[in-house]
C-alpha cells in the first residue's frame, strides 16, 4: 500500500492478496482529523501490485465566508464613520465677503474654492430656517427660488475674489435660465451647491450651477450675475 505523504489514513490489519487481486476482507481506513473537517477518500491509481489512495482535505486557509470575513467598520460607530466635508471658508470669512446677512445668508460653509473657476459651498437645511413655517406647515419643503439664490451666493464668492481680500461692490442677478428642480430638499438635507465660472466679462460673469443632496441631483441651471 502507497500513499501520498502526509496521508493520515491508516488500514486496519488485512493483507492483499495476489497481484491484480483483493483478499476476501477488504481494508477498512480509520481517520484521526483535527477538528470537524469532512474529507473523502479517493482511488486516485490502481495497478497489479498496489492501490493508490489520496486523502481530499478541505483548505480553510483563506475562507470567503461572510461569517469568517472580518467587517473593518463593524466596531466603528456610525457617526466616526463619515468623515466630515473640509472647511476652506468658514461662516466668519463668508460673512466677511458676502454682504448677506439674516434671513438671507444661505452659505454656511465652503468646502472647495478654486480662485476664478468654481467653489463648492453648504447649505444646511434645519427646521429652524424661517421659510419653513410657510412653506408648508405640514411639509416642510425648501422654496425652489431660495434653493437658486444659495447656489447664486456661492457664485457671488467667486466673483468677489476673496483671496485678493474680497471686493467692494455687490452682485445682483441678471438672469437665469435652463433652471431645473429634481427632487424636494427638506429639513435636515445638506444641500451642497458647486458653482462654475462659465465665462467673465467686465461687468458681468456666466456660471453653471448644480445643487446635490446625498450625492442626488436636487438643483442646476445656468446663471447671469452682473456687479454693480
Amino acid at each position: 500500500m502507497a500513499l501520498d505523504s502526509n496521508s493520515l489514513v491508516s488500514f486496519t490489519p488485512g493483507s492483499l492478496s495476489q497481484p491484480g487481486k483483493l483478499s476476501q476482507h477488504h481494508p477498512s481506513p480509520s481517520l484521526s482529523l483535527p477538528g470537524s473537517l469532512s474529507p473523502s477518500l479517493k482511488l486516485t491509481h490502481r495497478s497489479n501490485s498496489a492501490l493508490r489512495c489520496s486523502l481530499n482535505v478541505p483548505d480553510r486557509t483563506h475562507s470567503d465566508t461572510p461569517s469568517e470575513k472580518a467587517d473593518p467598520t463593524v466596531d466603528i460607530p456610525i457617526e466616526k464613520r463619515f468623515p466630515p466635508y473640509p472647511t476652506v471658508m468658514d461662516i466668519n470669512k463668508i460673512r466677511n465677503i458676502l454682504p448677506h446677512r439674516f434671513p438671507f445668508l444661505l452659505v454656511d460653509r465652503v468646502i472647495e474654492y478654486n480662485p476664478g473657476v468654481s467653489a463648492v459651498g453648504v447649505k444646511n437645511v434645519t427646521i429652524n430656517d424661517n421659510f419653513f413655517p410657510g412653506h408648508f406647515p405640514e411639509r416642510p419643503i425648501m422654496p425652489g427660488v431660495l434653493m437658486v439664490e444659495a447656489m447664486a451666493q456661492v457664485g457671488g464668492l467667486i466673483m468677489l475674489k476673496p483671496e485678493e481680500g474680497g471686493s467692494q461692490k455687490n452682485f445682483f442677478f441678471a438672469g437665469v435660465d435652463k433652471v431645473r428642480f429634481r427632487k424636494p430638499v427638506i429639513a435636515g438635507d445638506t444641500l451642497v451647491m458647486r458653482m462654475k465660472l462659465i465665462k467673465l466679462q467686465s461687468r458681468f460673469a456666466k456660471m453653471e450651477g448644480k445643487a446635490y443632496v446625498g450625492g442626488d441631483l436636487a438643483c442646476e441651471g445656468e446663471f447671469l450675475l452682473g456687479m454693480g
